[in-house]
């Protein structure tokens, strides 16, 4: 039995996510965890709410609560969206937690003591009308590259290049709107990346494996320029972890905390100490220190391109810099961008569908399997309303719901709700099984390898070999002359029906379990062989006619969602 530590990006805690950030990184590490889950594997899946950062601290004053209220029922919030998504987390922490506050505090306490945290005076933004300096996403202004009069202190949402405050042309204060905002002198930490860069680069070049997306983005900020440059790691705002080392005050920074990068990827570790003292586990060391047994431990995280840089750099500076035997990752499995029909999703103008939204008008099963068959893998993937439609009326309506309505319906017709005796098998079954083995095999090492979109083709092409089988076989046909011979082609389509369920539910986890409610067995054995497996219900075993597995979309709902998820346009 193996072990699998599998981690996916915090989602920022300001606000409900779309469908893009599902699909980014917590809807494909689901998916991986349950399939080792399903192999009988060891796994612990953490994911949390990163709560720190000026982001939090601005939705938290729009809301007009206290930043901790707003923190604690977002994450409350999100946990119930998650859930709805069936996202099978062992535990769903929060960065704010106090575990994570005296472990990142502990981290900065052995970087210092390595010589990797040094003091950097810098010229930052402050603000005399608010009394305050203005960290990154409380300064807004006109871009310079583009001319977009509302680019942000980090990035502009237009040109998506990363600017520093003092970039911006005409700043002004998103707290107050003021723009009297002058330069003044102050104090940072910043992590000394740049002494790392040698163990960084053969620890990166060590990753043969991992996908180009992943080590394309590591090398670039590796060698582009002036190399890998030393990052800030504290920030001038109230709400967050406040710098200390480890236990020790920090002289000149007791009205700092650390930026929420640093603290923000140590939360992975400190939400296995959270999950267990929720008591949900023990032993948290053997899934992270390999002095504790991680080195057993296969360690995949799952991430949108964007946050790749802080995982292949800045995160693994600060676990190699501690000196301390902490876990790092064996495989980083990141993913493109999902457009909104023809532009982006955004918040500001309600374009696109939310996760919230998303339950509300439809299953989870229906999302999971859209995103994850069309994940954005090796380039930006798009949403559509007419594609969505399409794909899973066919492959969830006419081919797997298809298949469980004919054969039951027929089964109880013509045999009652029993599995049918007789007859035996022929050339045809034994070529289905033959098929079927074949696919199952490249299946498993497509979801082995996590390939997303050709694991999800692998099995429609699984579903779709029933339905060949069936409808060449037609037991209807067959019964008007050989009953016997019917009986036999009903039973091994029953069969499909369960093998379809345990095979299918990484991917589609309700519909799964309802067809084996459906087939009355709890038996969900991941098929080592084919063939004993399409034997798994005998002669004589009841069943029952489920509910319309998957409904179709209609063209109405299609138009429907379509406009309501237009947004405003410019």
């Amino acid at each position: 039995m193996a072990r699998h530590l599998i981690t996916s990006a915090i989602p920022y805690i300001n606000g409900i996510k779309h469908l893009g950030n599902l699909i980014g990184s917590q809807l494909p590490a689901d998916l991986f965890a349950r399939y080792q889950r399903a192999r009988g594997h060891e796994v612990l899946f953490l994911c949390a709410t990163d709560e720190h950062g000026t982001p939090a601290e601005l939705a938290a004053a729009k809301a007009g609560q206290p930043v901790a209220q707003y923190c604690a029922e977002m994450h409350e919030l999100q946990s119930k969206i998650a859930a709805g998504f069936r996202l099978s987390f062992d535990h769903f922490g929060r960065s704010s937690s106090a575990q994570n506050h005296r472990l990142t505090q502990h981290f900065a306490g052995r970087l210092a003591e390595a010589g990797l945290i040094r003091e950097v005076a810098e010229k930052q933004m402050y603000s005399p009308t608010d009394g305050r300096y203005l960290p990154d996403r409380y300064i807004e202004g006109t871009c310079p590259n583009c001319g977009f009069e509302d680019a942000r202190g980090d990035q502009c949402d237009n040109c998506t290049k990363q600017l520093d405050p003092t970039d911006l042309i005409n700043p002004r204060s998103t707290i107050s709107g003021a723009t009297d905002l002058e330069e003044r002198e102050t104090k940072h930490l910043y992590l000394a990346q740049s002494q790392m860069r040698d163990q960084l680069q053969a620890w990166i070049d060590s990753k043969t494996d991992w996908p180009i997306l992943t080590t394309s983005i590591a090398k670039k900020w590796l060698n582009d320029g002036d190399g890998l440059q030393d990052r800030g790691i504290t920030r001038d705002l109230d709400w967050g972890i406040p710098v200390r080392k480890g236990t020790e005050l920090w002289p000149g920074m007791e009205d700092k905390v650390f930026y929420v990068w640093f603290d923000a990827p140590i939360e992975y570790i400190a939400a296995a100490q959270e999950w267990q003292d929720a008591g949900k586990g023990s032993d948290w060391e053997r899934w992270w220190r390999t002095d504790k047994g991680a080195q057993d431990v296969t360690y995949t995280q799952f991430m949108g391109k964007d946050n790749v840089p802080f995982h292949t750099l800045s995160f693994p500076a600060t676990i190699l810099g501690s000196g301390e035997p902490w876990k790092l990752v064996d495989y980083i499995k990141s993913f493109n961008y999902l457009n909104y029909d023809g532009g982006q999703f955004s918040t500001s103008r309600g374009r696109g569908v939310f996760m919230d939204q998303a339950l509300e008008i439809l299953p989870a099963d229906y999302w999971r399997w859209w995103l994850l068959s069309n994940a954005p893998e090796s380039s930006d993937a798009e949403f559509t309303w007419d594609l969505f439609q399409a794909n899973t009326n066919k492959d969830l309506a006419d081919v797997l719901g298809n298949f469980v309505s004919r054969v039951t319906k027929f089964c109880r017709s013509k045999f009652g709700e029993t599995v049918p005796e007789g007859g035996a098998w022929g050339d045809q079954e034994e070529a289905l099984i033959k098929e079927l083995d074949n696919r199952l095999r490249a299946y498993e090492g497509f979801m082995e390898s996590m390939e997303v979109r050709k694991a999800a083709a692998e099995l429609r092409a699984i579903w779709v070999a029933g339905n060949e089988y069936l409808q060449s076989a037609a037991p209807w046909s067959t019964f008007k002359e050989n009953q016997q011979q019917s009986g036999a082609q009903t039973r091994l389509a029953l069969n499909l029906i369960r093998f379809y369920a345990v095979v299918s539910s990484p991917f589609i986890p309700d519909a799964a379990a309802a067809m084996m409610s459906a087939m009355k067995t709890q038996d969900a054995s991941w098929p080592q062989d084919v063939k004993a497996a399409l034997g798994a219900l005998p002669a004589g075993h009841a069943f029952e006619v489920p509910e319309v597995t998957f409904r179709k979309i209609t063209d109405d709902e299609r138009e429907e969602w379509k406009m309501r998820f237009a947004g405003k346009r410019d």
